[in-house]
């Protein structure tokens, strides 16, 4: 007799939806440090590797620690961490 499939844990699901956007963004992060590189580059006849390295990581870095933590956010938003976390806010607003 075939067996249903298990019900995905929320925890599972909501760590696959933070990959899915991560990647895309993560993919952001990489062409906006390539325009930032391009950028750098057209300015100055001298071009040092250094130069090149430091805008690239900074820029991609940067973009990809803001990234991650806005996709966290929502996420937090949407799975409802945020109301657990302040019952009282919400209590207030009501009654007003």
């Amino acid at each position: 007799m075939p067996q249903p499939d298990p019900i995905p844990s929320p925890g599972y699901s909501l760590m696959r939806r933070f990959w899915r956007i991560f990647r895309l963004l993560a993919l952001l992060s990489v062409i906006v440090a390539g325009i930032a590189v391009v950028l750098v580059t057209r300015g100055d006849d001298q071009i040092h590797a250094g130069l090149i390295i430091a805008t690239g990581l900074g820029v991609g870095f940067t973009m990809l620690l803001g990234t991650a933590l806005m996709t966290l956010v929502f996420l937090s938003s949407s799975s409802g961490h945020d109301d657990q976390a302040t019952p009282h806010i919400h209590q207030e607003s009501d009654d007003q």
